[in-house]
């Protein structure tokens, strides 16, 4: 199923909704868009977590 991270629901005040076929790819996805956008050159292992829990199924 697919799946969608809306990433205002860790940062508060982005719009980016980021959207995959899987976690894998939303992860993936939303890495490069930390990267380029909230200047996170490495995602911590407590942010990936914060990350999955936000990632829902795209309905």
């Amino acid at each position: 199923m697919p799946k969608v991270l809306r990433c205002g629901d860790l940062m508060p005040g982005c719009n980016a909704v980021i959207e995959g076929k899987d976690e894998a790819e939303v992860m993936a996805k939303g890495a490069e868009h930390a990267k380029t956008a909230h200047k996170m050159t490495t995602m911590p292992p407590e942010m990936a977590t914060k990350v999955k829990a936000a990632i829902k199924d795209k309905k």
